[in-house]
């Protein structure tokens, strides 16, 4: 059973937030079945605060210190993520000329990213305005996810 330093509720899931050695290393979607846990740290703390201020106003922007575990390319794209603004995106095409690898392997680093709302993936979408995938699937409750960090964020669907 995976150990949280808090669990809080979003209007799209309970998150699970995971911290180590100064830093945030895990942020999960949980079931909304999941009951909230206050912070164990003041680390878990600070990232509940930020996390409810994001949810309140979009434009807020995260400092945390962050600690992914991945390799060095993983890491490589998921800083590129963090460089998409918010209320915009990118295609996978778009982000694999930018690095010069191919659109499966963003997807697959998108797919791993252990800190998916402060590293946002959720910004990364399909050609032609599909959404892509989100959290490694391309149907169902994570994808619901991504139409909601998205519209949150003022991404304007189809254009």
């Amino acid at each position: 059973m995976p150990v949280y330093a808090a669990k809080m509720r979003a209007p799209f899931a309970v998150l699970g937030i995971r911290t180590g050695q100064g830093a945030v290393t895990g942020i999960e979607y949980l079931p909304g079945s999941e009951r909230a846990q206050a912070p164990t740290d003041a680390l878990a703390a600070r990232a509940c605060r930020q996390i409810e201020r994001y949810l309140a106003d979009p434009q807020f922007r995260f400092s945390l210190p962050l600690a992914p575990a991945g390799t060095v390319f993983r890491r490589r794209v998921w800083d590129t993520l963090s460089q998409i603004p918010i209320g915009e995106s990118r295609t996978y095409g778009e982000l694999a000329r930018r690095l010069h690898t191919a659109p499966r392997a963003i997807g697959g680093a998108c797919g791993a990213n252990p800190i998916a709302l402060v590293i946002p993936c959720h910004r990364v979408v399909g050609t032609q305005g599909s959404l892509g995938g989100f959290m490694g699937v391309t149907q169902g409750n994570p994808i619901a996810i991504k139409r909601w960090l998205l519209a949150h964020e003022g991404y304007r669907f189809g254009a």
